[in-house]
């Protein structure tokens, strides 16, 4: 049973009824370029952007007074390492977005199973879910401040909000997605609740699941980098402001640098995280 949603999904007739020959994959229809060949492309494509931003400000196009070159930007985060400062903001940044991670995804989990999983849910819970949705949750910001303070909570409410709405949406989806055939197959077998959700829900929604995480991911630290914008005494945001005070475009631009890589960082997890999921699904297509 376990395997049945990942057989169903990737029978050879449902590649033919597509136009596509039985037993070729859809990555091998996409690209002639072996893995291995795309994820160096993949890894050099930020060393062909740093490699021209150096070109250009080296020959004067790009003012290294608003915009730093990469060289300059090298040296003042080994600077800020040796301090002790970027090790420091960048910790207590994580921590923040991953508190507001953990709270709205749990949050997430919740309302999705209710709604996918129930038609009283759905009807309660959903109408709810989409207000929060059309919500301009930066606005939220100022009001967040008058309720929570200007400590560690708005910070990570504000990032937990953020997490909710990709999430929800993709489980929800992928729940309402659920092959009712294979379900009914579930209650002929008498499985319980518990072996339906190992053999049938898990392997049907993990696919839609990544792709959430994915999303909630960046914006997790999307929301972060406006939550530390206001009153933040530590964090990359914290270490943003000062430099801005002080006209520091190398120290601002670092600070963003990290944010991005940090943005990467979990990203690159969560596919490596796919990869190895969802191997079954592969392993299907090519039996």
């Amino acid at each position: 049973m376990s395997q049945v949603v990942g057989l169903a999904a990737t029978d050879p007739a449902v590649e033919e009824v597509a136009g596509a020959p039985a037993g070729r994959t859809v990555s091998a229809r996409r690209s002639v370029l072996a893995p291995r060949t795309l994820r160096v492309l993949r890894s050099l494509s930020p060393v062909f952007v740093l490699a021209a931003w150096q070109l250009l400000s080296s020959l004067g196009i790009l003012d290294e007074r608003t915009l730093a070159s990469p060289v300059q930007l090298a040296g003042t985060a080994w600077e800020l390492i040796g301090s002790g400062q970027l090790q420091e903001a960048i910790a207590v940044s994580a921590r923040r977005a991953a508190l507001g991670f953990l709270l709205g995804a749990l949050i997430a989990f919740v309302l999705g199973g209710i709604v996918g999983l129930s038609a009283l849910g759905d009807a309660l819970v959903d109408p709810l879910v989409q207000m929060l949705r059309t919500l301009p949750l930066f606005g939220l910001v100022p009001l967040f401040i008058i309720w929570f303070g200007i400590k560690e909570e708005p910070k990570i409410y504000l990032v937990a909000l953020f997490v909710i709405v990709p999430l929800y949406l993709n489980l929800v989806a992928a729940l309402r997605g659920v092959d009712q055939d294979l379900a009914e197959v579930a209650g002929a077998l008498r499985l319980t609740w518990s072996e339906r959700l190992r053999h049938l829900y898990l392997p049907a929604v993990t696919p839609g699941l990544l792709v959430g995480l994915r999303q909630a991911l960046g914006m997790a630290w999307i929301a972060l980098i406006v939550a530390e914008q206001v009153n933040a005494g530590a964090g990359l945001g914290f270490l943003i402001n000062n430099a801005r005070d002080f006209l520091q475009t190398d120290v601002i631009v670092v600070g963003l640098l990290c944010y991005a890589v940090l943005g990467l960082l979990t990203d690159w997890a969560v596919r490596l995280l796919e990869r190895r999921a969802l191997r079954w699904r592969d392993e299907g297509r090519s039996a």
